[in-house]
């Protein structure tokens, strides 16, 4: 199997107090910020790895996974990771992130997976900078893929994947046929989420992601990272998505205490007009 991982660099939303918006309100200042991979993509990459791979025998590929990412060179370093995991070359598209959006991405995906055929196509369910959660279905409509989005489980079948999708109320179960894309939820990396064919239903993974090993991590130094550009995949197109201000949220009035039940009631029904 044939798997091609669309992954993002993000600023760590962990460190989102850190953001930063000057007066003139034009742009968002990341100085300072820490990136990483957006953690949906990471779940993704995983899902690759399980699915081409023995669970019991995870250091033999049986399989190709292949990612790629938009952006400029410092983004390298989350391919690496990425190949440190485990995935077997990388591409990256040379851009600046303030020259795309969805659209584009879109575009520019759907280029690079007509160019490498993969089986697959797996993207986090959304960016967790944005929360746009359009990429993916985007990309679906450009290379007229069957797709499954919010995936909390993946069984891999003959020419097909049994795909679990989170819905209101509970899962709904669709088998898509190759080529297919998908889009994964948090509960893809619980210990029997996902299974290749080659990987006995009785073996159960660690919960999460996994992590690289230092020789692993030496060793992805060497593995191909190719680069192309960004107008040789989108034919010309150009960014559809301006943002004319950036502005930080309103402060919140600080919390008030209450004597009792009866002043607190009083205070929703004639202060916050709650009742």
């Amino acid at each position: 199997m044939k798997i091609l991982v669309a992954i993002k660099r993000v600023a760590d939303p962990d460190n989102a107090n850190k953001v930063k918006i000057p007066p003139s309100g034009d742009k968002i200042d990341t100085a300072g910020l820490e990136w990483k991979m957006n953690p949906f993509d990471e779940y993704a990459l995983e899902t690759a790895l399980r699915l081409t791979e023995n669970g019991k025998s995870p250091k033999k590929r049986e399989g190709e996974v292949i990612v790629v990412t938009l952006g400029p060179k410092d983004t390298e370093t989350t391919l690496r990771s990425a190949l440190a995991t485990g995935a077997d070359r990388a591409i990256r598209v040379e851009t600046d992130d303030a020259e795309l959006d969805g659209r584009l991405v879109s575009k520019a995906l759907a280029k690079v997976v007509e160019e490498e055929k993969p089986d697959v196509v797996l993207l986090g369910k959304q960016a967790v900078d944005g929360d746009n959660n359009s990429v993916g279905q985007m990309l679906a409509e450009h290379l007229d893929y069957p797709m499954a989005t919010f995936a909390a489980t993946i069984q891999e079948e003959d020419g097909a994947l049994l795909v679990g999708r989170e819905v209101d109320g509970g899962v709904l179960t669709l088998r898509v046929k190759y080529p297919a894309l998908v889009t994964v939820d948090l509960r893809i990396v619980a210990s029997e989420s996902v299974y290749s064919t080659k990987t006995d239903r009785s073996f159960k993974y660690n919960e999460g992601v996994r992590f690289a090993a230092l020789p692993a991590i030496m060793k992805a130094k060497k593995k191909p990272l190719d680069v192309k550009a960004l107008s040789d995949l989108t034919g010309g197109a150009e960014l559809a998505t301006t943002y004319l201000k950036f502005e930080p949220p309103p402060e919140r009035k600080a919390g008030i205490k209450v004597a009792d039940v009866t002043e607190l009631v009083d205070k929703l029904a004639n202060e916050a007009k709650a009742l």
